[in-house]
C-alpha cells in the first residue's frame, strides 16, 4: 500500500506499508542491514535515496531508504530497502510503515561494491546530520 503526498514541511512525500520480505542480504554484508518492502506499481515517486521514518510495532525510528532497482548489483525489481537507525533484530514477516521524508539523491549504478558502500556511508552521514541539526 502506498500513499503519495506533495513535499510540505515535515509531511512525508510518500508512505509505504507492507510486510518485510527476504532480500539478497547484501545490505547486511555491506554493514547496513535493510528491511525490504515491495513497492506498488502505481507509486510515481522518483527512485533514489531518501531520509525516512519507520514505525515498527508502534515505535518510530529514523532511517534511510533506497527506492529503486539496485543497478549496482544487477537488480531489476523495484523495491524499497530501509536501513533503520538504532534498530537491532529480525523483521522478516513484520508489518512496517515507512514514511519517505526527503530525497537525498537519485539512484546510481556504482562501478564496485566498495564504491557503493562508501556512498551509502556518505548518505548515512548526510541524513544523520539533517536529523540532528
Amino acid at each position: 500500500m502506498a500513499e503519495l503526498r506533495m513535499e510540505c514541511g515535515n509531511a512525508p512525500l510518500a508512505v509505504i506499508e507492507g510486510c518485510v520480505e527476504h532480500g539478497r542480504r547484501l545490505g547486511r554484508e555491506l554493514g547496513f542491514p535493510t528491511a525490504n518492502l515491495s513497492v506498488p506499481d502505481d507509486l510515481s515517486l522518483d527512485d533514489g535515496v531518501y531520509r525516512s521514518r519507520v514505525e515498527v510495532a508502534g515505535r518510530r525510528y529514523d532511517a534511510m531508504s533506497n527506492l529503486g532497482r539496485n543497478p549496482s548489483v544487477g537488480g531489476t525489481e523495484r523495491r524499497l530497502e530501509t536501513h533503520i537507525f538504532g534498530f537491532t533484530g529480525e523483521l522478516y514477516g513484520c508489518r512496517l510503515r515507512v514514511e519517505l521524508l526527503q530525497r537525498i539523491r537519485g539512484e546510481r549504478k556504482f562501478a564496485s561494491v566498495e564504491e557503493l558502500r562508501s556512498r551509502i556511508e556518505q548518505d548515512r552521514e548526510e541524513i544523520l546530520k539533517s536529523i540532528n541539526g
